[in-house]
């Protein structure tokens, strides 16, 4: 089978997302091509059509993640519990979707800091799609609390109503192991570094362009070791791709597909 693999959303044209595809079907021996395709919120309704046309699977990005789940036959639990797709495959003529977001950002924090998320207190700023995916898999991870900030109140509220560890709050309770940026670079009013920041803890801007932003910088200056998205790209994609093919694609590979 020659796979017919995209990445979906707008824009779309800095995705890296085809050069994981390529990465992942060269480390387990299939074929197969990969394309962006640029759609717009508006434009969702072409989701269904463009699955069973043109592409086996898809990867999903902004702005389409919650509305991919309204197109999905099937849902894999993550993606059901979250409300929101990044992952789509046809299978059986049916229309599966997953959530690789949050355990993808999980892996990056195990391989690129060897972090251990149980008993860590956790800030994440920024309530939306992305946040809602790594508050899930941190809570699942065993963390002990994460407060959580956002300019939505609604998005805030759903996220402290389903998990007794997280708590409504832009100053996190005590000391803070990790900080996370979900709020996009172009939505950023002013850096400034949260309450109980340590040199001692890890933080991760999970944009990656650009590679370096202020609000990263600063906490450099802090002494706190630090990332950008590009680990939660790969590892994601690793989860993603191990998904669709029922075999194991390796996140630390796709890293240096990144390089």
């Amino acid at each position: 089978m020659n796979w017919r693999l995209g990445v979906v959303g707008y824009p779309i044209e800095h995705s890296l997302s085809p050069r994981l595809h390529e990465a992942g079907l060269a480390q387990v021996g299939l074929t197969g091509t990969s394309e962006r395709v640029a759609l717009r919120e508006s434009e969702a309704s072409r989701l269904g059509e463009l699955l069973r046309t043109r592409f086996d699977a898809l990867s999903v990005t902004m702005p389409l993640k919650g509305l991919a789940f309204g197109v999905c036959d099937e849902l894999e639990p993550a993606a059901a519990r979250l409300g929101v797709v990044n992952s789509l495959l046809v299978r059986d003529g049916l229309v599966h979707g997953d959530s690789t977001d949050g355990d993808g950002f999980v892996d990056a924090l195990r391989a690129q800091f060897d972090f251990d998320v149980a008993g860590c207190g956790v800030a994440v700023h920024g309530a939306g799609g992305a946040a809602r995916a790594v508050v899930d898999s941190l809570a699942r991870a065993g963390a002990n609390w994460i407060a959580v900030s956002g300019r939505t109140p609604a998005h805030v509220e759903w996220l402290s109503a389903r998990y007794e560890c997280v708590v409504a709050s832009a100053r996190p309770p005590t000391t803070v192991d990790l900080v996370v940026n979900t709020v996009p670079a172009d939505g950023r009013d002013r850096v400034e570094v949260v309450d109980g920041a340590t040199a001692s803890t890890v933080c991760v801007d999970v944009t990656y362009e650009p590679r370096l932003t202020p609000w990263r910088s600063a906490y450099a200056e802090l002494g706190c070791r630090t990332a950008n998205g590009l680990g939660m790209l790969a590892y994601q994609a690793a989860r993603q791709m191990t998904w669709w093919w029922g075999r194991e694609v390796d996140g630390a590979s796709l890293m240096k597909a990144l390089a």
